[in-house]
């Protein structure tokens, strides 16, 4: 069964060329061309993936990914803009999108961020299935409160699952891995999306804020994930856990 992918885009030329190119590497293909339209059919047709541009009428991208999001529908969203212009990119991913592209791109390259998404879900959605004593086999990372079973690609704080994004997930998951090190924005940038963001390191600090809200009893004192003035950030094992 083919995956459903919807183009939420108010040029035709885009939508088009969007369109052909996914159908061609055997999705099916929906579409709309305003954010109302678009939310509508992200509700009534249960697309597995989102492509989203932020210019829209009626609704603009900001807002349609903010009303999926509140709605508790966790379909991935890929934003798309025309605009270099490194606040839409923050405020979009603060939002829930899980990956951003500015216009013009190769829709090679889209493909390959949805190739890459879907192949996230796939391997959390078949570790889901596993009993509470296979994923004590496998491997486990565990500092203090935090257990993180990267094949899993989930974690938990307190023995409570966090609802993480994918790379909110992926970041927490590096951290983890180089506990103890001092990392810059740059590094983690380009670890964790590595692909061009064009010097964007003010992404890594919003997704540092979320995984602050999600694992530190005090954000304003946090005791897992340091911030090292001029430097970056580090990931601890907290004293006395």
């Amino acid at each position: 069964m083919s995956r459903k992918v919807l183009v939420v885009d108010d040029e035709e030329s885009i939508v088009t060329l969007l369109q052909y190119n996914l159908e061609q590497s055997g999705y099916e293909v929906i579409t709309a061309m305003d954010g109302q339209e678009g939310l509508n059919k992200v509700l009534t047709e249960a697309p597995d993936f989102v492509i989203l541009d932020l210019m829209l009428p009626e609704l603009d991208g900001i807002e349609v990914c903010k009303q999926i999001r509140q709605r508790k529908v966790n379909v991935p969203i890929l934003m798309l803009t025309a605009k270099d212009d490194e606040f839409d990119k923050v405020l979009g991913l603060e939002l829930g999108a899980d990956d951003y592209m500015t216009k013009p791109f190769s829709p090679r390259e889209v493909i390959a961020r949805i190739k890459a998404i879907f192949r996230r879900s796939q391997i959390h959605a078949e570790n889901s299935e596993l009993n509470e004593t296979e994923h004590e086999d496998g491997e486990l990372l565990k500092l203090g409160a935090l257990k993180i079973f990267p094949e899993r690609y989930e974690a938990y704080f307190q023995e409570n699952q966090l609802e993480l994004t994918p790379k909110e997930f992926e970041l927490l998951l590096y951290l983890a891995k180089h506990k103890g090190r001092v990392l810059t924005r740059d590094q983690l940038l380009s670890a964790v999306w590595n692909y061009d963001f064009a010097g964007d390191t003010r992404i890594v600090d919003v997704h540092i804020s979320h995984l602050r809200d999600k694992i530190e009893v005090n954000t304003k004192k946090p005791v897992y994930i340091k911030t090292i003035r001029g430097l970056g950030y580090k990931l601890e094992e907290p004293k006395g856990e």
